[in-house]
């Protein structure tokens, strides 16, 4: 059975820092492209980060550039893929969603999103 499972939301001030995990399990993950995406009310999703199937590449999209990190650990029955967010801005307030590709192209599964809030 196939699961993407998201952690880590919550509200936070602006300025602060949060770390989404998402656990996967049930495909050959450590052969997937691993992404975090955000929709916020009102607007269509948009891909936030990705990386590679082995790790060594990394994307961003460039509102989150040089604030947000993502990492992958590939374990023996599961994989965690995490995005580090620092400086948060009121505008990534959002739905994030963990999501698998088998390409870069591709968006094969998705979990069920953790809600972030960035507010004073």
């Amino acid at each position: 059975q196939v699961q993407l499972v998201e952690s880590g939301g919550g509200l936070v001030q602006p300025g602060g820092s949060l770390r989404l995990s998402c656990v996967a399990s049930g495909f050959p993950f450590s052969r997937y492209v691993l992404r975090w995406h955000r929709q916020a009310p009102g607007k269509e999703r948009e891909l936030v980060a990705g990386i590679s199937s082995a790790g060594g590449v990394t994307s961003y999209s460039d509102s989150v550039k040089g604030r947000f990190t993502i990492s992958r650990d590939d374990a023996k029955r599961t994989a965690t893929v995490y995005l580090q967010m620092n400086s948060l801005r009121p505008e990534d307030t959002a739905v994030y969603f963990c999501n698998a590709g088998r390409t870069w192209g591709t968006d094969d599964y998705w979990g069920q999103g953790t809600q972030v809030t960035v507010s004073s």
